[in-house]
């Protein structure tokens, strides 16, 4: 665990002091696109963020390559090289894309390119393990369609969720650490060395994710754009292949006793058989209800718009931060509820009426979106100014204006540099006018 946690860490830093150079190159090469009709800031801000996670997860992999016992991932499985590749070339498809906006049809091309890489170096599904039927074996084109399918959608899923800041980082950090644990359990608990690689892959995405977070937290300072999202969404993908065609049930029934009790423990990744549905649940969602969407309406599905899930929460009146709290909540809810399910499958019903109890928790916050907690009156000034009592803030507000008011009674015209109505700024002299007149 202390070398994972290692490689987390180093991946989070490289992730995190490579941004800000970053940003400021992206503003140099001119990242920064105008804002278009579907998006929420209001500010043109910089992509490219995913050349900072790149290399953060350069990083990890070549600090895990050095440590005693995570060299042996290297040693005995061609999987990290193979993550590697596939993921070099879908971020270069990506930061292409970030610069000179190329064709959607073009990228859906590169991400099978980068999926087909993966496969001819191995990281693909082999098997199947189905409740109920035992282990499907696959052939080689099953196999490859099946891998190369599971890697579009994962990239598009977490690609169409990433349009409010910190969304996307956040949720996919939230499914790498729900899937961390779990296949960790299944390594250490188990002895599974064949699970060790989506151990790996998990704790390097939760690294890249969370170095690049602070960044992108609402107001975003940079964003990570295709070459970021496209990039998360591979490595993301890369584990549940990993783990899901890689780890051989058999294997798991020497230490469960039975076929039924390995096939049971390894639920959360088998319910996925087509994509990592427990995983990102809430992009997948939304991104067949995209699909639906615009299909109905006559457009192309590849075509943007403003009816994504976070969307139509800021249109009920949520604001941006609290909208991205809830998407956080309910990819929590369903990624470690899996988790919680396979691991506790005695107390399964407690488990699920747990998640149910927690669903209607969700439900109420999505129909309070104006709702605001208040601190006490003693606790004031200890919270945000968000949080404080609105009379309180009111009364201040307008004892400071009627002191300037009182101040200087002349109505202070608007400027062209900031200078409003009621700002401050314009009270001062124009030098250049001065010296005009002298």
């Amino acid at each position: 665990m202390r070398e994972y946690l290692l490689t987390l860490c180093i991946t989070a830093a490289v992730t995190y002091l490579l941004t800000g150079p970053v940003r400021k190159f992206a503003i140099v090469a001119g990242a920064m696109p105008e804002i278009r009709a579907r998006d929420v800031h209001r500010e043109p801000t910089p992509r490219l963020g995913g050349i900072a996670m790149f290399f953060g997860l350069c990083a990890g992999l070549l600090v895990a390559d050095h440590l005693t016992n995570l060299d042996k991932v290297f040693d005995s499985s061609n999987e990290p090289r193979a993550l590697l590749s596939g993921a070099a070339l879908i971020w270069l498809i990506g930061v292409l894309d970030d610069k000179f906006e190329i064709d959607a049809l073009i990228k859906l091309g590169g991400q099978m390119i980068a999926a087909g890489v993966m496969v001819m170096q191995g990281l693909t599904i082999l098997f199947l393990p189905i409740p109920g039927v035992g282990t499907v074996s696959l052939t080689q084109w099953q196999g490859t369609l099946l891998t190369v399918a599971l890697v579009v959608i994962t990239i598009n899923a977490v690609n169409f969720v990433d349009g409010l800041d910190g969304l996307a980082a956040g949720m996919v950090c939230i499914a790498a650490t729900a899937f961390f644990l779990y296949a960790y359990r299944i390594w250490y608990g188990y002895g599974i060395e064949s699970a060790a690689p989506a151990t790996l892959f998990a704790a390097i995405l939760m690294g890249m994710c969370l170095g690049f977070l602070p960044h992108n937290m609402h107001p975003a300072r940079i964003f990570m754009g295709d070459s970021g999202s496209m990039l998360i969404g591979l490595v993301l993908a890369a584990g549940a292949i990993s783990m899901t065609g890689q780890v051989d049930p058999d294997a798991l029934r020497l230490n469960l006793g039975s076929g039924r009790d390995a096939t049971h423990a390894m639920l959360p990744v088998f319910i996925p058989l087509v994509m990592p549905l427990t995983i990102i649940a809430i992009p997948f969602a939304d991104l067949v209800l995209a699909i639906v969407r615009r299909t109905w309406n006559g457009q192309s599905p590849f075509a943007a718009d403003r009816g994504h899930l976070h969307h139509r929460l800021l249109e009920i009146g949520h604001s941006h931060s609290r909208a991205v709290l809830i998407m956080y909540f309910w990819s929590a809810l369903i990624a470690f509820g899996a988790v919680a399910y396979s691991v506790h499958s005695a107390s399964g019903m407690w488990v699920v009426l747990t998640i149910v109890a927690l669903s209607f928790v969700g439900l109420v916050l999505l129909l309070l979106p104006r709702f605001t907690p208040h601190a006490p009156r003693w606790a004031q000034h200890l919270v945000p100014p968000r949080y404080r009592r609105r009379a309180a803030a009111a009364d201040s507000a307008a004892g400071a204006e009627a002191s300037e008011d009182e101040a200087d009674p002349t109505p202070i015209p608007a400027g062209v540099n900031g200078a409003t109505a009621i700002g401050a700024r314009s009270r001062f002299t124009d030098r250049r006018k001065d010296k005009t007149f002298s």
